[in-house]
């Protein structure tokens, strides 16, 4: 199989595209499972978590899934759970029930998003060249999708359910049209993988620093809009324009990232994009006016944007253990990030004020410009 041609390319995108479309569609549902199981938000935060606690159970076991099945087995199996699962999400009839559809929920995301990953590497890793950033684009593409369908779903009156077989639907097509071309194995060169293997070395320090990366994106998702309303006196219909700026901020980033790393190279986009997320955040706790909060918002999306994907190139390129291996190990630590953003921030801000808070997170990201040496290669040849 020719791992460089455009087919293999295309499907990698479309999968990527396929887990942000199924990732972004749960989110306009929120309010209609909090409505109908008449949830207090105590419950509803416990029973997010299971959401979460599916990913983190399931990403350690799909590189050794991978290793063993190959990438097309595992990305095909996990989109059509996900797929299966996401009616439930609108039918669940007992909190009870809906933990458990959600913690199912969860697994299938966090599988099919280290396999999806590890597949991208192994794309990128043969073509030769920077690929990371355009594919997880089309994730932050698929999310905006996902979320915008399924909220015009229900704005046209569908019921959620319904809304969900309509999602379902879409995402079969997509998961159609990418599994031909999905690669049959796990690995660029055929050797054989062990199915498992301890995190150490340079996977370990990749993994922290995808966790600050992501502490620092899931501190943008849930406490921007608060920052913004308690802090800089914008409206509360408008605190959510926060992390709009950062998302649309990313997702330019990441189209044209490929771009700059091939030119400028991993170490040096890695180096500037730290440095531009941490001047974000100290821009937003000092700016004097929303405008200018806002503009750092626009910072940390730029500088963050193409920082995890070189970190998951490097992933593919370091030797302490098999890629697929790595993939899973840095993403499950990465994804820790996620989950412990809105209950570390809220226990600083608690502690201290929101603006420390995010003042600390400036400075994890500095550390994660000063490590580029160590991680990102100096420049890749396409």
């Amino acid at each position: 199989m020719q791992l460089t041609g455009t087919l293999q390319q295309r499907a990698t995108r479309l999968v990527f595209f396929a887990a942000g479309l199924g990732m972004a569609a749960w989110a306009p549902l929120v309010p209609y499972a909090k409505s109908r199981l008449g949830l207090d938000e105590a419950t509803l935060g416990i029973l997010l978590l299971c959401l979460g606690a599916g990913s983190l159970c399931a990403m350690p076991f799909t590189g050794m899934l991978a290793a063993r099945f190959g990438c097309r087995k595992v990305i095909v199996c996990a989109g059509l759970l996900l797929t299966a699962i996401l009616p439930g999400l609108a039918l669940a009839a007992t909190p009870l029930q809906l933990g458990l559809v959600l913690l199912v929920f969860g697994a299938a995301m966090g599988t099919f998003d280290v396999a999806i990953n590890i597949q991208a590497v192994i794309i990128e890793k043969a073509n030769g060249g920077a690929m990371m950033s355009g594919f997880h684009a089309l994730f932050s593409v698929g999310g905006f999708a996902g979320a915008a369908c399924m909220a015009l779903l229900l704005w046209l009156g569908l019921t959620p359910a319904w809304s969900c077989v309509v999602v379902m639907l879409l995402l079969c097509g997509v998961l159609g049209a990418a599994q031909g071309h999905l690669l049959p194995t796990a690995s660029s060169s055929g050797e054989k993988t062990p199915l498992f293997v301890m995190p150490h070395g340079a996977v370990i320090f990749i993994g922290l620093l995808c966790f600050i990366v992501f502490l620092a994106e899931g501190a943008i998702l849930d406490w921007s809009a608060l920052f913004l309303t308690t802090t800089r006196g914008v409206e509360e219909t408008k605190g959510g324009l926060g992390y709009a700026a950062f998302a649309i901020a990313m997702t330019v980033g990441r189209f044209t990232g490929d771009k700059v790393v091939s030119r400028f190279g991993g170490k040096r986009v890695l180096t500037f994009g730290g440095l531009c997320a941490a001047a974000g955040f100290f821009l937003a706790v000092l700016a004097p006016h929303a405008s200018l909060a806002m503009l750092g918002f626009v910072l940390i999306g730029l500088g963050a944007a193409n920082i995890v994907p070189i970190l998951f190139t490097a992933a593919g390129s370091q030797h302490a253990m098999p890629a697929s291996l790595a993939v899973a190990a840095i993403t499950t630590i990465g994804y820790a990030g996620i989950l412990a953003g809105p209950a570390v921030i809220g226990f600083v801000a608690h502690a201290t004020s929101l603006n420390i808070a995010f003042a600390m997170l400036g400075a994890a990201l500095l550390l994660v410009a000063a490590s580029a040496r160590l991680v990102a290669p100096a420049k890749q040849v396409s």
